[in-house]
């Protein structure tokens, strides 16, 4: 399937800043059954860019300055990815979690895909025994892993209510979980908590959804939103399989990837810094239109 992405953002200022800075993550990266054929960003007002510094994971990053007082900025990225990728399934020779543990502490490899990378909690995502127990009893330690992570990505879904008024964007995984309630950024560093509990190398994940209208209604443009989901490093046969725990399923054609990180902290789409008075409204549109 091909697809046009657009992702747009609106600052709207109470007062003119005299000055903004952005980083941006919004390019979405190649990657397994995943090409960008191309990708173009404009803003308004106009703004200087320069490549973004290097953060050791799989992420296009580009900076951003604006050093005009504005009362908006627009940033907006438009991108045509082909995606030609089946939903994984275990299988009967995949390794346990036990194994793809000790095979991910073992690995060499210490490059933005390597397993090593994804072992230990991060800033934004760390261990709590109370999620670590919840998730264990689906990743006992000799089940078969992508099985096993299935299996907690659909416990998951099951068990917790999106709920997009229920958490902010800085709602740690133990407040989430607590209130079983949030959006897919909760679900999926409450996942990632337990995996990596549970000794799993697992990596957050940026990106887009397709999303269907229900019968009848028409697709309607900017309507959609971006997602997160998690990659659990399944050994070196099976390499990075994607859950999406709001969905209780394994990534598949629909799922786009923008961005791979430990957490939020190191995939967020836009973060920066403006000079000016307090008061600022954001809006964000995002069209994920299938081509064929």
């Amino acid at each position: 399937m091909r697809y046009a992405i657009t992702h747009a953002t609106r600052f709207r200022y109470a007062f003119p800043v005299r000055f903004a800075r952005c980083n941006l993550r919004l390019k979405p990266i190649d990657w397994d059954g995943q090409r960008v054929e191309d990708h173009k960003l404009a803003i308004e007002p106009a703004a200087s860019e320069t490549p973004g510094r290097p953060s050791g994971y799989p992420v296009h990053a580009t900076r951003i300055v604006v050093d005009k007082p504005a009362t908006e900025l627009l940033i907006e990225s438009r991108a045509h990815v082909v995606v030609d990728r089946v939903a994984p399934v275990a299988q009967a020779d995949d390794i346990t979690v036990a194994e793809a543990g000790r095979l991910a502490r073992e690995a060499r490899d210490i490059g933005p895909y390597g397993p090593a990378n994804y072992l230990f909690p991060s800033p934004l995502i760390a261990a709590f025994p109370q999620i670590a127990a919840w998730c264990g009893a689906e990743l006992k330690p000799d089940r078969n892993v992508v099985e096993a992570g299935l299996a907690l990505a659909k416990v998951i879904q099951a068990g917790f209510h999106y709920d997009g008024s229920a958490t902010q964007l800085d709602t740690s995984p133990a407040e989430a979980f607590a209130k079983k309630r949030g959006v897919c950024q909760d679900f999926a560093q409450i996942m990632i908590s337990g995996a990596r509990s549970a000794g799993l190398s697992t990596a957050y994940v940026s990106g887009y959804l397709r999303t269907t209208p229900p019968p009848g209604q028409k697709r309607l443009v900017g309507a959609d939103a971006t997602h997160a989901w998690v990659l659990i490093w399944c050994g070196p046969a099976r390499g990075w399989i994607g859950f999406d725990p709001t969905n209780g399923v394994t990534m598949g054609p629909d799922h786009i990837i923008t961005a791979i990180g430990r957490d939020y902290a190191d995939v967020a789409p836009i973060d920066g810094i403006f000079l000016g008075r307090d008061g600022q409204k954001i809006d964000v549109a995002v069209d994920v239109e299938p081509l064929g």
